[in-house]
């Protein structure tokens, strides 16, 4: 394991195979990059660009009204399979207190889950996402965004502000080109050489709609008032708790589970539970 770890910061140098001995150190990230040398499972995590963690990710889906976690899971902390919502679809699909023919139900989450594909499988499934929208961001600061364009999907065109019409390609990308270079919008739009380029996702239409529903004051009142329990909820799991006490993925995720169960009945406890004629009520 330790030459495995060693082995994903070098790469052949150039002009040789590896055999030769000549090496050097490797210009890239190795995919599902082990990080430890004890913990083979371990990953790093990226927050952001600047905050970095180290170790497994932990996914939690909790119902806002009253604090409780429905569904949690422990995975490595990087890779597209373990991404926060990749795992929180699947949660959802497994939470039993959400009744596959009930009514809709409001899901509630930050950015990290605002994908594409997450909001295409909440819309499949009747669910309604109150998920805080990934932000557009101008190629020029205070320029034109993404939404800015024009989007035709029973086409598969795009319209620039300028009101140029280019075709996606085979990989949804969209490249205005020369038309650039003498638009008089050019300087609130794009610095490249090359002209303007834009790539459409392949649930570009259902992220603009939830992007502008995201507008809306009830979709922001819903978000706001429900935050704080789930915030709360979150501080009580990892009180005390930030680092897992175990290696690997399997134990940590059943230790998540028993910590769960343990806080849950304390909340009910707490909001009430009590035994009446033989059964188990909330006050």
């Amino acid at each position: 394991l330790l030459a495995l770890v060693a082995g994903q910061d070098v790469e052949p140098a150039d002009g040789s195979d590896g055999t030769d001995g000549r090496w050097r150190i490797a210009h890239r990230v190795a995919p599902d990059r082990v990080i430890s040398v004890v913990d083979p499972e371990a990953r790093h995590a990226h927050k952001s660009r600047e905050r970095r963690q180290d170790g497994f990710k932990a996914h939690i889906v909790i119902e806002p009204d009253t604090g409780l976690t429905t569904a949690v899971a422990v995975t490595k902390a990087s890779g597209p399979d373990n991404s926060d919502a990749t795992v929180g679809a699947a949660l959802l699909g497994t939470d039993v207190t959400i009744e596959p023919s009930g009514p809709a139900v409001e899901v509630l989450a930050d950015s990290a889950y605002g994908t594409g594909e997450m909001l295409a499988t909440l819309t499949k499934a009747g669910q309604v996402p109150v998920i805080k929208p990934w932000p557009t961001r101008p190629a020029v600061e205070g320029g034109f965004t993404a939404d800015d364009f024009d989007f035709d999907p029973a086409a598969g065109t795009l319209t620039c502000p300028a009101g140029i019409t280019r075709a996606l390609s085979p990989k949804r990308r969209v490249t205005f080109g020369a038309a650039c270079r003498d638009c008089p919008l050019q300087a609130r739009c794009t610095t490249s050489k090359t002209g303007r380029k834009v790539q459409v996702h392949e649930h570009e239409t259902l992220q603009r709609e939830h992007r502008q529903r995201a507008t809306d004051p009830d979709f922001q009142d819903t978000y706001r008032t429900h935050r704080p329990m789930v915030e709360r909820s979150i501080a009580w799991l990892v009180r005390g708790n930030r680092r897992v006490p175990y290696r690997g993925v399997a134990k940590n995720n059943n230790w998540l589970h028993h910590r769960v169960a343990a806080l849950n009945l304390r909340r009910l406890l707490a909001l009430g539970l009590t035994q009446q004629d033989g059964t188990w009520k909330l006050a």
